[in-house]
């Protein structure tokens, strides 16, 4: 992801989540020396985004994204794998992240790449208050 990319980013962002993320957060993530994040294009535009921190030996995925006109065709699945190759190239050996309870389909995407359930983060959500559910991958 480059700043030229914001604009589009955003609308992903904006398309995909109540309280989405600012242009300022963006900006700040990429002069973040220990974060890393991608874009899928499709036909010239972006898709989706994803993103992770590297803290240490581990990554906290921190964002994944792909636009409501773009989902259900497997780049999500294409974004999770570009961070865990990242990830591994970086020495990284575990992966974690966060996800709503009621996000059926990124928990069954996340299952099926190998991460498994840890607990639970009561409220975590500021939007509604919901639970999200902690997910580890050992790499």
């Amino acid at each position: 992801m480059e700043l030229r990319d914001l604009d589009e980013v955003l609308e992903v962002e904006k398309s995909c989540f109540k309280s989405p993320w600012t242009r300022c957060m963006f900006e700040d993530e990429l002069y973040n020396s220990n974060a890393y994040y991608y874009v899928i294009e499709v036909d010239g535009e972006i898709a989706g985004y994803a993103g992770f921190w590297k803290i240490i030996d581990e990554a906290h995925i921190t964002n994944i994204a792909v636009h409501c006109d773009h989902r259900r065709r497997g780049y999500g699945r294409m974004l999770v794998n570009t961070l865990l190759e990242k990830a591994k190239e970086l020495g990284i050996i575990a992966v974690t992240l966060e996800v709503r309870v009621s996000n059926s389909a990124a928990i069954s995407l996340y299952e099926s790449l190998g991460f498994v359930s840890s607990g639970v983060r009561r409220g975590y959500y500021s939007d509604n208050n919901e639970d999200a559910l902690i997910m580890w991958l050992k790499l």
